[in-house]
């Protein structure tokens, strides 16, 4: 990793106002869909947590918020095994939940929580990522709100890590391939 992270980064895949123009138009959406439902939206930390603090900024109804936190990625590959680390604080039998993800890719993680929360009857469940990564998909899910696809390369920003680092990057861009080779 070089002194400046910026450094590391091969180019710029979606600039900060592509993204803020996204989020926007998703956040529209949303509004418009879920009028008169009050959603629930729930977080997967920790990548999620830009996306979903200006997705929620961006929506115009009545909605709520809570969190999960698991885990099942070390370095840029899972490990195939989902444990939940924070759980939902709060009852979601009826309620229309909607699951942030920051990049669907292999699906796995996302499809293990749909089961697990799907046991606890909300009236519905529905996914919206900021990137949808569909050549990496394992399962058959699809997310009904996408903000971008985006190829099978390695991206970071804007709340996507590598190693815990690059989060705090305003943009999303393309990870120098030295950077995560062994």
């Amino acid at each position: 990793m070089s002194e400046n992270m910026r450094d590391d980064i091969e180019r710029v895949f979606f600039t900060e106002e592509e993204i803020a123009e996204k989020v926007n138009a998703l956040g529209a959406q949303i509004s418009a869909d879920y009028a008169g439902k009050n959603p629930l939206f729930v977080g997967v930390l920790k990548g999620c947590f830009m996306f979903m603090a200006d997705l929620m900024r961006a929506v115009t109804i009545p909605c709520a918020l809570d969190f999960m936190a698991v885990s099942s990625y070390k370095g840029r590959s899972s490990t195939g095994e989902v444990s939940i680390q924070k759980d939902l604080s709060q009852n979601i039998e009826g309620r229309h939940i909607i699951m942030i993800e920051d990049i669907l890719d292999s699906g796995v993680t996302l499809n293990y929580l749909l089961k697990y929360l799907n046991m606890r009857n909300p009236a519905s469940i529905t996914i919206a990522t900021l990137m949808d990564k569909p050549t990496g998909r394992k399962v058959d899910l699809q997310a009904k709100y996408s903000c971008f696809e985006v190829p099978n390369e390695f991206v970071v920003g804007y709340g996507l890590d590598y190693n815990g680092t690059y989060r705090n990057l305003p943009y999303i861009g393309v990870l120098k391939p030295e950077i995560y080779k062994d």
